[in-house]
């Protein structure tokens, strides 16, 4: 019987993604991937190394995928948070791993891909606040911090609001992109 390794690495990706996103990195088994994959579990050991690098993997493909679809513009930030809550709300997934791994990574070794991409938002960011297209008050760091918490808003209010959060993806979105046009205004 001829393997096809490529398929199977897609298979336990993909599983190790449901797992984790519901599970975390801590609650998650390599049992239960591997039974979502179909496939043994020794192949998450022999393709992988570990559950960890699997995360990390699996995270960062994740991330790799965000940033080609949500592009990042320094040029328009009320914009960018904009696409960036639709990918949020277009996969729950994201957020959910996203949470995890600030969670139980919260002083990890940096991810290449996540390390990566904060450093070119950050460089540009410098070089708009440099050029007087983005306010001198705030520092790169304040603004992609806060950028990304208010594309995160809808996602961490507690449940006690979920009856009179806004029922319309259209205005939760509004208001996101409102809050970062007001923040990022020169003036």
């Amino acid at each position: 019987m001829i393997r096809d390794s490529e398929r199977t690495k897609k298979l336990l990706l993909d599983a190790a993604t449901s797992e984790f996103a519901a599970s975390g990195i801590a609650g998650a088994r390599v049992d239960r991937i591997a039974a979502i994959a179909g496939v043994n579990k020794s192949m998450i050991y022999s393709y992988f190394g570990s559950k960890d690098d699997l995360f990390d993997i699996a995270f960062s493909i994740m991330v790799r995928g965000a940033l080609e679809e949500v592009l990042f513009d320094v040029t328009d930030l009320p914009g960018y948070a904009g696409r960036l809550l639709d990918s949020f709300e277009d996969n729950p997934d994201m957020v959910r791993l996203t949470t995890w791994y600030q969670l139980e990574r919260p002083h990890g070794v940096p991810l290449q891909a996540v390390e990566a991409s904060n450093q070119s938002k950050l460089e540009k960011l410098r070089d708009a606040i440099d050029a007087g297209v983005l306010p001198a008050r705030l520092e790169p760091v304040e603004i992609l911090a806060l950028v990304r918490a208010a594309a995160l808003s809808w996602f961490t209010t507690v449940p006690e609001l979920d009856s009179v959060l806004p029922k319309s993806r259209e205005r939760r979105r509004a208001v996101v992109v409102e809050a970062v046009r007001r923040m990022v205004a020169l003036n």
